[in-house]
């Protein structure tokens, strides 16, 4: 899995790519707890953008709550744009949808 953090009109935009499983898991909740941190010295929102994610595990889904729990302390905006159908059902099914954000695509997170 590749991971790339843009800054983009001042939001932190974290690119995850390829699958979220077990195995990425760990150096991807490394670097988005660095992106979050980033941002929070600047007070900029948070925006996940899944464009290229294809898989998200269990696993992943930790990271995405825990990064959800650690921007609403820090009082930060975060989202997710741009599901995949297959990575939409996941965070749908799993509830998380209810929790987090998510929006159409990175414009429409962006303005929000």
């Amino acid at each position: 899995m590749n991971v790339r953090v843009e800054t983009v009109e001042g939001a932190r935009v974290v690119v995850p790519e390829g699958r979220l499983d077990f195995g990425a898991a760990t150096g991807f909740q490394a670097q988005l707890e660095q992106a979050i941190a980033d941002a929070g010295q600047a007070g900029a929102p948070v925006v996940i953008d899944c464009n290229a994610l294809d898989y998200v595990s269990s696993a992943g889904l930790r990271v995405f709550l825990l990064a959800a729990r650690e921007t609403q302390r820090r009082k930060l905006k975060f989202s997710l744009c741009a599901l995949k159908p297959a990575v939409r059902e996941v965070f749908e099914l799993s509830g998380f949808t209810r929790i987090i954000a998510v929006h159409a695509d990175r414009a429409a997170a962006l303005a929000h």
